[in-house]
């Protein structure tokens, strides 16, 4: 099945208009014509299927013939992850943290870090792809940047972990972790975070954490905190 992604469809929606780049994707590429079948998601957990009624490369035409709401995970998982001083490391963790399963990315801006600037376009339209590959119908929200400092000022819910690398007393993340859980876990930048940064998590009721014995890129522990939560709330 190939799925496609459309935020404007609710379900109410009985026709409506794909927009020119994906109306020639589906016309002239994948050569779609009257009466073919489509698979479409809003990204809000509805998975429409659609009839072509009108296949013009311009302006697609698709009638809604069924819809259904796929369930929603047990648990929420929300990342604030550095960005990495390499956007294509940044995007990989991007791609396989949705192919997994999460509910919000937050990039945070550090002390040690090196990147302080992102591309959310650039950013939306690879969570959008890996939604679409996986099958999912969440897509999960990318949150605006924003400074350490800032971000740890907020109200949370649930469980709440830094990951750092500091030689202090830290628990095994994969031994704090419980199922059904609303999760928020800390990735640092390349150079980890900052003794005050990690004091000031620690002042807010963050756990620290460690993710095994040896020492992580930003983007590969925030992909084994993100799976670890997915595999911890396995059926």
């Amino acid at each position: 099945m190939q799925l496609f992604f459309n935020p404007d469809i609710s379900e109410n929606t009985t026709q409506f208009t794909f927009a020119k780049e994906e109306s020639k994707h589906i016309v002239k590429v994948l050569r779609k014509n009257v009466g073919d079948t489509l698979h479409i998601t809003n990204g809000n957990g509805w998975l429409f299927t659609a009839e072509i009624t009108v296949p013009n490369i311009n302006k697609c035409v698709a009638t809604v013939v069924s819809k259904t709401q796929q369930p929603k995970r047990n648990y929420q998982l929300d990342l604030a992850v550095a960005p990495t001083k390499m956007n294509d490391r940044y995007e990989w963790f991007l791609e396989k943290a949705t192919e997994i399963g999460i509910d919000s990315i937050t990039p945070i801006i550090c002390d040690h870090s090196e990147r302080k600037v992102i591309k959310p376009e650039r950013f939306e339209k690879i969570l959008q792809s890996a939604m679409k590959q996986s099958l999912s119908c969440y897509l999960p929200k990318l949150n605006d940047a924003i400074s350490f400092k800032d971000f740890i000022k907020q109200e949370f819910k649930g469980d709440l972990f830094i990951a750092h690398c500091e030689e202090t007393d830290r628990k095994s993340l994969k031994q704090q972790l419980k199922p059904k859980q609303n999760t928020t876990i800390l990735i640092g930048p390349e150079g980890d975070f900052s003794i005050k940064e990690i004091e000031q998590a620690l002042q807010n009721k963050f756990k620290p954490v460690t993710l095994g014995a040896t020492r992580l890129r930003t983007e590969t522990a925030a992909i084994v905190a993100c799976h670890s939560v997915a595999f911890i709330n396995e059926d």
